[in-house]
């Protein structure tokens, strides 16, 4: 059964690639460029074909990447083939304006970045279906079996049962938002003053109400058979028993969104997403974050298998991480990456001449070196640490 999980995930990687590649396949269509491979994959081909534009589409037998291949992207003038295929054309003219190279820079930039932009908007549309039919990190939500009890600031008769399945909305107006790490904690610490509003909803009536509480004072309270009320429970010399904090054990879950605030909302969680990577690079660099607690790709696949086996629902929220995940891991300018493409035409651009191109090829080639042996690296360490 483990092999069907395994095969889901490749499934959702191979998604995410094909809707990058699309992204540049589609704005080099659109800009008029001469394309002639799109392939999800490296090495060697398991299936392909030629379309009649006399583009070669495939897939390959490694699925870690995949490429919209370009005419005379890379200097040589040809299109790639395999030895059982029709000859190579003749080498193109500089000035032919179907090599990719001689197209203007800001059609290139555009190209380049379409690759990015298509999993960002996906990202946003993964995310809206995950917060329609689940939700995400949006409420927390009373798990202790034993309630304890928030006394209304100003009147300890106005006494509020927190009971186990109770969901805490929001603190002072401000809605729970995990991944922009805005807990309950988080948002309590942050009140001014020594009140704050609580919006929760009981989990036997589904009613949402607001409850003025006191900072840090809760208060423990045991039912009274006679009058049919909560008491406030008191020690031997009469002292109100307090705690500090929310006095409950809470857990983190989620609650599905309506149609408009998940529109409201998909934009901002996929922001979100983006920001965590951004977050764990910066961790890293700033060496805040061990290399085992980061993966390559077959960490990615081990990961989404593992956990879709659990719970097949898990696979609506690695859809909109994982395509935020490549778009801005795609968007750093390093070389070999979208960015760093974007960063070296937009100098091309400005200078009115390229840099050497054979320089650029050989950075951009050793930058994805430098990237695979990363990937392998972190992933023999997660597996191996």
């Amino acid at each position: 059964m483990i092999v069907l999980y395994i095969l889901i995930a490749l499934l959702v990687l191979m998604l995410m690639i094909l809707i990058h590649e699309l992204g540049h396949y589609i704005a080099g269509r659109c800009l008029g460029f001469k394309i002639t491979e799109f392939s999800i994959g490296f090495g060697k081909a398991i299936w392909q074909k030629v379309n009649k534009r006399g583009e070669k589409i495939a897939l390959r037998i490694l699925p870690l990447g995949g490429y919209c291949s370009f005419y005379g992207e890379d200097g040589e003038e040809e299109d790639s083939s395999d030895n059982n295929e029709e000859p190579k054309e003749k080498k193109s003219s500089k000035d032919d304006p179907n090599i990719f190279t001689n197209q203007p820079a800001w059609k290139r930039i555009i190209v380049f970045l379409a690759g990015v932009t298509a999993n960002f908007l996906s990202a946003i549309i993964f995310s809206f279906i995950l917060l329609v039919a689940f939700g995400y990190g949006n409420v927390y939500q009373v798990t202790d079996t034993n309630p304890y009890f928030i006394a209304s600031a100003g009147s300890t008769n106005q006494i509020v049962q927190l009971e186990k399945g109770d969901r805490i909305l929001e603190i002072d107006g401000h809605k729970i938002n995990y991944v922009w790490g805005d807990t309950v904690d988080k948002l309590i610490s942050n009140v001014e003053g020594n009140q704050y509003t609580l919006t929760i909803q009981k989990a036997e009536t589904g009613e949402v109400k607001d409850i003025v509480v006191e900072i840090q004072t809760n208060y423990e309270a045991v039912y009274n058979k006679e009058t049919g009320q909560y008491d406030i429970k008191t020690d031997k010399d009469g002292q109100q028993i307090t705690y500090t904090g929310m006095g409950v054990s809470m857990g983190l879950t989620s609650q599905p969104l309506s149609f408009v605030d998940a529109l409201g909302e998909c934009v901002s969680l996929t922001v979100g997403f983006a920001w965590l990577v951004l977050k764990t690079l910066f961790m890293l660099f700033t060496f805040q974050l061990p290399l085992s607690e980061l993966g390559g790709t077959l960490t990615v696949i081990s990961t989404v298998a593992s956990t879709v086996q659990e719970s097949f629902s898990a696979i609506f929220v690695y859809l909109p991480l994982i395509a935020a995940n490549l778009a801005v891991f795609n968007l750093l300018p390093f070389p070999g990456l979208d960015g760093a493409h974007t960063v070296f035409t937009t100098i091309e651009w400005v200078r009115g001449r390229p840099i050497n191109r054979n320089v650029e090829a050989w950075i951009h080639f050793i930058g994805m070196i430098i990237l695979f042996a990363f990937v392998i690296l972190i992933d023999l360490i997660h597996f191996l640490g």
